[in-house]
């Protein structure tokens, strides 16, 4: 069947099967920035905004979000025009192999729009539900607290 979805602020005609998840739905039809890792909703990688909330995709049916907000990590920047936090995350090598980092990007920036000066205790509490083998967080904090005091100094 085909659905009309709200993605990255482009209303878009996907194609999918009535019990179909929203992350099989989205990477079928080619948003390749969602992840499927553990598809049990345990590691974050498949994490996207639904109304500007982070979600587990893999735990979400599709046709339940037909008429709601689904940003990915595309919607938030690209490789031509990267949003801080994407910057930030290159320039504190925190993007090693780079498959969990699209869900990591994600709750970052859920994270420093509720909260634009959180404390590292607060990052790793945002950060919990994501999974990542090759940095040790220790990177991903760092990029996480260069973004906010990056965003921060262009809001005074």
């Amino acid at each position: 069947m085909r659905q009309v979805f709200n993605i990255n602020s482009v209303e878009k005609e996907l194609l999918l099967n009535p019990g179909d998840t929203l992350l099989q739905t989205l990477r079928d039809n080619g948003y390749t920035e969602v992840k499927c890792g553990c598809s049990e909703g345990e590691c974050g990688a498949c994490l996207v905004l639904l109304e500007d909330m982070p979600v587990n995709s893999c735990q979400v049916f599709a046709l339940s979000v037909k008429d709601k907000k689904i940003t990915t990590l595309k919607g938030i920047g690209t490789i031509y025009h990267p949003h801080k936090i994407q910057k930030a995350f290159v320039e504190a090598g925190a993007d090693q192999c780079g498959f969990c980092t699209p869900g990591m990007v994600i709750a970052s920036y859920a994270l420093l729009k509720k909260n634009p000066k959180p404390t590292k205790q607060e990052i790793n509490e945002a950060l919990d539900g994501n999974l990542c083998r090759c940095t040790g967080y220790v990177k991903i904090v760092e990029a996480v607290e260069k973004a906010a005091t990056e965003i921060a100094s262009k809001n005074v």
